[in-house]
């Protein structure tokens, strides 16, 4: 069962010179971490929009942010952050069948990566350093938006081994 399938077919690690045996398994263990490491917030984070305290933390998020901002007129303060919860627990289950569908890891990394742009771009909209401090004192909304600059670089990982994995059913 591949997670974020390496490049060598299936097999080949058990074949390997004991040195090579190890960095395989842990490039696979790994690989497994970060899978896990995009599924867990996004199921997380996830679960969280549909509560009263997530809907008002993103208020300034949400509203601060002009290519966010039509969300509030279009779905309300509630309706935004449902959509948003909606979407990042499909992302998530997606994920989470990706070693098993390839379509699954097509469709769950692209969201990722789209998810995680998102909240990326944020960081241009809002202020994200400590005013009294600056340069490079992350304030509250740059603690919480820093990492998605990791998750962003794992999710086209997914999509990329993904899409491999399509290219190569389809021979």
């Amino acid at each position: 069962m591949p997670v974020l399938r390496t490049s060598e077919p299936e097999g080949q690690d058990e074949t390997l010179p004991r040195p090579w045996a190890r960095a395989a398994a842990v490039r696979k263990a790994g690989r497994i971490l970060a899978l896990t490491g995009v599924i867990l917030p996004l199921l997380m984070i996830g679960g969280m929009k549909f509560t009263a305290a997530e809907i008002e933390a993103l208020r300034p998020l949400i509203g601060g942010t002009p290519w966010l901002a039509w969300m509030y007129p279009v779905f309300g303060e509630a309706g935004a952050s449902y959509v948003l919860g909606v979407v990042e627990i499909a992302t998530a289950l997606l994920l989470i069948a990706s070693p098993w569908s390839t379509r699954a890891g097509v469709a769950g990394g692209t969201l990722a990566a789209l998810i995680f742009l998102v909240t990326c771009s944020i960081m241009v909209a809002l202020p994200i350093w400590e005013p009294t401090l600056g340069f490079p004192a992350l304030g509250p909304a740059g603690q919480f938006l820093i990492k998605d600059i990791a998750l962003l670089g794992i999710a086209p990982v997914i999509l990329g081994e993904s899409l491999n994995r399509l290219n190569k059913s389809a021979i």
